[in-house]
């Protein structure tokens, strides 16, 4: 038996994360929104719908599934085993009313809590993985690990003379500061590509967000230039915190076409695109906080990076795709929709492709430094 669900979260200003789970009609037990398959509706479409009729909530659900679990669905001929295709959603908004409300009991959980609340491994797992915050490994492991790096260094008394001298600058809170922007960005672009009557307060939205992230950028630049010590070479700082400003630059670039041309109206596959971009940029920025901490985080910044590069993928499939339905579109109609629709396509893509940019800068420095 196959089944799709809905992981709808939420992320304060904060950077914090929350889960919302919701009871099961049948045992009262905490689970996530999910129901059976929809023909002729891919399966995160199905997961929205799930989580407006259970949940009472809109959001922008991602293509692409985080993975799948296993549970033994109860019915009335017995126990049948289930497998569900956990789709992640960014929730937008909550309605008064929706289809099962008063059926279920619905709340807001912290990341961990939300894991330890469910019954089935592979989705505590899933959700435990979610968001994995920087720990401290304590004094002891940090004094190993900082042994360990001095015993690898090949300029050893000028490494030592580095580690004399004071610290300075913002580079890791300057990394976090510019994913939030892309954060914010990739939502109101997933929100612009909706259509409706807030377009021009999404557009504008963007707009501040790449000023944000241009300032940003120009304080790394400036620290690069005057800090003596900086914990990646300089060229790895610069290269990270660039391609992270072109993923917002696109990310404008779009809105600015779709108010130049004035399109109100986007394919599914734009919209399943600007989806896979609000899912990047959610990495993103829970990759930013680890870089603290490159020996103890590899492997959870692997994983991630390694999310980001297959999201890319999938975003080629849907630009393909999607160019395909427009040209036979434009073919039967007005050419200039191909035009139009084309640059958007493009500028989406671009997007995608910086953030699989991202990943492989995360990835150098780790091979690097970890």
């Amino acid at each position: 038996m196959r089944q799709i669900a809905a992981l709808p979260y939420t992320t304060d200003a904060n950077g914090d994360m929350s889960i919302l789970l919701i009871t099961s009609r049948d045992t009262g037990r905490w689970v996530i929104p999910k129901g059976n398959r929809i023909k002729g509706l891919a399966g995160h479409r199905a997961a929205e719908l799930e989580a407006y009729e259970e949940a009472g909530i809109h959001g922008i659900a991602c293509p692409a599934p985080l993975g799948r679990y296993r549970y033994d669905k109860r019915k009335r001929k017995g126990a049948r085993e289930a497998t569900v295709e956990v789709f992640p959603l960014a929730v937008t908004g909550h309605l008064t009313q929706w289809p099962e409300k008063g059926q279920r009991e619905l709340r807001w959980f912290p990341v961990n809590e939300a894991a330890r609340a469910v019954d089935e491994p592979d989705l505590q797992s899933m959700i435990a993985a979610f968001r994995t915050p920087p720990r401290d490994p304590g004094w002891f492991i940090r004094m190993l690990l900082w042994i360990k790096d001095k015993q690898n260094e090949r300029t050893g008394m000028l490494r030592w003379f580095h580690a004399l001298m004071p610290k300075q600058g913002r580079f890791f809170e300057q990394f976090e500061d510019h994913a939030a922007t892309l954060v914010i960005g990739a939502d109101a672009l997933a929100r612009l590509l909706k259509g409706g009557p807030d377009m021009a307060a999404h557009i504008k939205e963007i707009s501040d967000r790449e000023h944000e992230a241009d300032d940003i950028i120009r304080d790394v630049l400036q620290d690069v230039r005057r800090i003596f010590v900086t914990p990646f070479d300089r060229s790895a700082i610069t290269g990270l915190i660039g391609v992270m400003d072109d993923a917002i630059d696109q990310m404008n670039q779009t809105a600015k076409a779709i108010a130049l041309y004035e399109v109100t109206d986007f394919a599914p596959q734009m919209q399943d695109m600007s989806a896979l971009i609000v899912e990047c940029a959610r990495i993103t920025a829970e990759a930013m906080p680890l870089l603290r901490s490159l020996n103890l985080n590899a492997t959870r910044l692997h994983d991630l990076t390694e999310r980001l590069v297959k999201l890319e993928g999938h975003a080629d499939i849907l630009h393909e795709a999607g160019l395909k339905a427009l040209y036979e579109k434009a073919r039967a109609g007005n050419p200039m929709d191909f035009i139009v629709g084309n640059e958007i396509y493009s500028h989406l893509e671009k997007v995608t492709d910086r953030f699989e940019d991202v990943a492989n800068e995360i990835s150098g420095l780790v091979i690097d430094h970890a």
